[in-house]
């Protein structure tokens, strides 16, 4: 299987176009072609291009199994959900990738015309929340948004929920995922909105802006960074969801994982066909695969990660959906509002 590479963060990055030089790494070479000759004919592709803001845990467990199931090699290629669209929106003429994995409803449907329309053959298995309703954007699990403290720098500093974001003990050191290339970002936003806005739109962005003061001009561009900022010690808390939290702690980082008191938006996290792929029946395989219930049970149990399927038991080890308080994602409202909220987010974000 091909080595796995992370995003780095750079200042750079804000000011390279998505088109001519994206953030995504990937192992050097060129995608395979979706046939082979041999003899004068025509054999099917052996070769999957993911584009992916998942875990690197969870891509450990998952793409080899895909892979030793199916004989079908991996190319991942790796950013934040944002800056992967960027690339298929830039690539649609000619695509390079296959499949794009990771992502929230909300930042995926207003995209949908960069994917195939195609419906897993394990559809019927899914939860009614979490249904393919749009045809093209299939759930394969379910997240929960989260804080992840540092257990060594937190101290005497109580963090229960995003109220506790704004300690003066905290500027500087919170890791919050720019909401223009991360999927997590947005739907933080929209969950502050609904909490702490509580139906006050303008009561949430006065929270945002003090929020982004407390920031002190520090933006992480991917989502999958934000664990590792806390991890390593650069800060002590970091917004982000529950995959890339528990993923943390499974690797015996000294973090925990808190929902925030105030309500925690549970999202489903999205596989979807870029449209035009080139190795098109490896990918639906792929996304059969991501909604298996053997991979959905075996993610359950390695990775702690909520399954979309109704036929496969919660994760052990992970706070009971029963044991914090669930704010229903209103998607319309999201969809509507996502636009506006990223352009206002930047506003507030560079007055600061």
């Amino acid at each position: 299987m091909k080595k796995f590479f992370t995003v780095a963060l750079t200042a750079c990055m804000l000011l390279v176009s998505a088109a001519c030089s994206s953030s995504p790494t990937t192992q050097t070479g060129a995608a395979s072609s979706p046939t082979s000759q041999e003899g004068g004919k025509s054999e099917p592709s052996k070769s999957l291009v993911v584009y992916t803001s998942a875990a690197s845990d969870v891509m450990n467990v998952v793409i080899p199994e895909f892979e030793n199931k199916t004989g079908i090699k991996v190319e991942v290629i790796t950013a934040g959900t944002g800056e992967l669209l960027k690339r298929i929106e830039a690539e649609k003429e000619k695509p390079l990738g296959d499949v794009e994995w990771g992502g929230t409803v909300s930042v995926i449907s207003p995209k949908q015309q960069l994917f195939e329309t195609y419906k897993s053959e394990n559809e019927t298995a899914i939860i009614d929340s979490a249904k393919n309703a749009e045809g093209s954007i299939t759930r394969n699990n379910v997240i929960p948004m989260v804080l992840l403290v540092n257990k060594k720098l937190v101290g005497d500093i109580k963090i229960e929920g995003y109220e506790d974001l704004l300690s003066p003990k905290l500027k500087g050191k919170i890791a919050f995922p720019d909401p223009s290339k991360s999927s997590t970002g947005l739907t933080h936003i929209a969950n502050i909105l609904q909490t702490v806005g509580a139906g006050d739109e303008n009561k949430g962005w006065d929270y945002i802006k003090s929020l982004t003061k407390n920031l002190d001009g520090k933006l992480i561009s991917s989502s999958a960074a934000v664990p590792k900022g806390v991890a390593d010690g650069e800060y002590v808390v970091g917004i982000t969801h529950e995959e890339l939290a528990s993923a943390a702690v499974r690797q015996g980082s000294p973090v925990e994982v808190v929902y925030m008191k105030e309500g925690v938006i549970v999202s489903p996290a999205t596989v979807q066909i870029i449209k035009g792929a080139k190795n098109m029946d490896n990918a639906k395989k792929f996304v059969d695969f991501l909604t298996s219930k053997d991979l959905q049970a075996l993610t359950a149990t390695k990775l702690n990660m909520r399954a979309s399927r109704g036929d496969v038991q919660a994760p052990t080890g992970l706070k009971p959906v029963t044991d914090f308080k669930i704010i229903k994602e209103d998607l319309n409202y999201e969809l509507i509002n996502n636009q506006k909220w990223l352009d206002k987010f930047k506003d507030v974000y560079t007055s600061n």
